[in-house]
């Protein structure tokens, strides 16, 4: 029976440490200029995943909610996104996203140098920012993001 609490109080105590870390992770990025939204790479209603990007200079840097991974998940670069669709959430998201307003589907070259589409769900407030953040273009660059016709 000591054997049985002493398990079940190791685990429990991994469970706690595991939370923690999460929690801590989600403070420090949201602290460091990120933003809430959700992003998915296969199109299927249930692959949304919420996380926090960060604009990092050049790139945006989107960092899963759930990951215990230090670095972020996804990176995309400036300069390699296309916005190919901007939409409304799907009755059939509202679940997935419920703080969306926009979906903004972009062809963007993914690390590994394979070209595919992703998809960012995110409010009228984090939209607006990101939309500033792709026009904006350093001096001695070409315009600003490109938009599919």
């Amino acid at each position: 029976m000591e054997l049985i609490a002493a398990v079940v109080g190791v685990l429990l105590l991994c469970l706690v440490i595991a939370l923690v870390w999460l929690a801590v992770r989600r403070v420090r990025l949201m602290r460091g200029g990120g933003v809430d939204l959700c992003l998915r790479r296969r199109f299927a209603v249930t692959d949304w995943h919420f996380g926090v990007g960060r604009y990092e200079g050049e790139r945006f840097a989107w960092y899963r909610l759930t990951s215990f991974r230090i670095g972020p998940t996804v990176v995309l670069d400036r300069a390699d996104l296309e916005i190919v669709d901007r939409r409304p959430p799907y009755r059939s998201e509202e679940f997935a996203i419920p703080t969306a307003s926009e979906v903004l589907r972009f062809r963007a070259r993914i690390p590994g140098g394979r070209e595919g589409d992703v998809e960012l769900a995110m409010s009228t407030d984090v939209r607006t920012g990101f939309l500033a953040w792709l026009e904006a273009t350093p001096p001695g660059r070409n315009g600003g993001y490109r938009e599919a016709s």
